[in-house]
């Protein structure tokens, strides 16, 4: 069970297709719209009513880039969520019945908690970000950083008790259909998987036992051949520059496409632009507009990967072992963005709000022309590729009883 953008369905899609590989019945419980992610994997699917995108392009959603700081975006989608919470429950109830355990997201964590309770199912926490507090960084959904090592737990803390209000609204009324006494279900002791590399994020020290991170979940990709037009594209001349915002949305997609042209040519660069949620497009010889493309098949053959370092994107671009410019917008893409320019495949973040041509382009010609970050992205990928994050969640499942 996951929610929110795409970032946070698909890497689902390939742990489920590993799952059912290793003999297990699995169904995919989402947002609608992702339902043709699963398709030829083998994983059943349960739609879930609320649409991601459409809230985000809301007046509500895009209220989002008012919001200056990442404590106000939280505030701001913890108002936002706690609206929608109520429309899934019934759903997550129905596909929760015909169930012999739950795998969880962060963002599902609470209510399917209190569900398996109530149904007397194991239940194990599968997220893609660090969610439990640490004195060793900031919590990721704030955008990265540090408030020292006190304030970094205590704001982990305060990130906790917010997602928990997120669905304070609809668990009394689930708890009392469930017939469980009122309160909130306990969980502290169980066993939680990162999907992320430790060489990305290592472990926190400060971690209770039973808090792992097992390396990334790829997604289930069903191509194996990229579309004839941007196979032509990739022949035609050296190595592109991918960019894309994947599910983000931004206030003016015309003037932000405009820069990223002018970036591009003022490198000297030829670019992929992938569509997105944001709505991005270009023209030219130099430059070719994509929609939904594996990013395993694309990113290999790039020179870069300007990307708003959404955890899933990320991690497809470690993967392929080529350098980043990271351009984060919101909640934890400045955390994932610090994490590659620390581990040395990105010269430097250009946040969105900060984004010009000029900037962009320098970025861009460090990332590129530098030896050191291509070979340090080489070597990075190749040790990711070399982990089995999705064989530690299977493994898990196994004794799940």
């Amino acid at each position: 069970m996951t929610a929110g953008s795409r970032g946070d369905v698909a890497p689902f899609t390939g742990l489920g297709h590993a799952l059912v590989r290793a003999g297990h019945t699995v169904t995919l419980v989402t947002h609608e719209r992702f339902a043709p992610l699963v398709a030829g994997s083998g994983v059943g699917f349960h739609p879930l009513p609320v649409d991601p995108r459409a809230e985000l392009e809301s007046a509500r959603g895009r209220g989002l880039h008012r919001s200056a700081t990442g404590a106000g975006k939280l505030l701001r989608v913890v108002r936002m969520a706690r609206a929608l919470v109520g429309r899934m429950t019934d759903d997550v109830l129905a596909a929760a019945r015909g169930s012999d355990a739950l795998l969880l997201s962060a963002s599902m964590a609470p209510l399917g908690h209190t569900v398996a309770e109530g149904l007397g199912l194991p239940a194990l926490d599968l997220p893609l970000q660090p969610v439990a507090a640490t004195r060793e960084f900031a919590p990721p959904m704030l955008g990265g950083g540090s408030f020292g090592a006190l304030g970094n737990r205590l704001a982990g803390h305060g990130v906790e008790w917010a997602v928990e209000r997120v669905f304070a609204p609809a668990l009394p009324e689930l708890r009392s259909r469930l017939d469980l006494p009122p309160g909130r279900t306990r969980r502290q002791a169980q066993p939680v998987l990162h999907g992320f590399s430790p060489l990305m994020v290592p472990r926190p020290r400060d971690w209770r036992a039973g808090l792992d991170v097992t390396g990334y979940w790829w997604p289930y990709d069903r191509e194996n051949r990229l579309p004839a037009r941007l196979r032509e594209f990739l022949d035609a001349g050296p190595p592109p520059v991918f960019v894309g915002l994947g599910s983000a949305t931004v206030p003016d997609p015309h003037r932000l496409s405009a820069e990223i042209v002018r970036a591009l040519r003022l490198a000297g660069l030829r670019g992929v632009i992938q569509r997105g949620w944001a709505g991005l497009a270009a023209d030219g010889d130099d430059l070719l507009t994509v929609d939904e493309v594996p990013h395993s098949l694309l990113f290999p053959e790039t020179a870069a990967v300007v990307h708003h370092c959404g955890a899933g994107t990320t991690a497809a671009g470690v993967r392929a072992g080529v350098p980043a410019v990271p351009v984060p917008i919101q909640f934890d893409e400045g955390f994932w963005a610090e994490r590659l320019v620390t581990v040395g495949v990105a010269p430097r973040a250009v946040p969105l709000r900060r984004l010009t041509a000029e900037t962009l382009a320098a970025a861009l010609a460090d990332a590129t022309r530098t030896p050191e970050f291509r070979e340090r992205a080489r070597t990075l990928g190749t040790k990711v590729r070399g982990e089995d994050g999705v064989g530690r969640v299977v493994e898990a499942v196994g004794r799940l009883g």
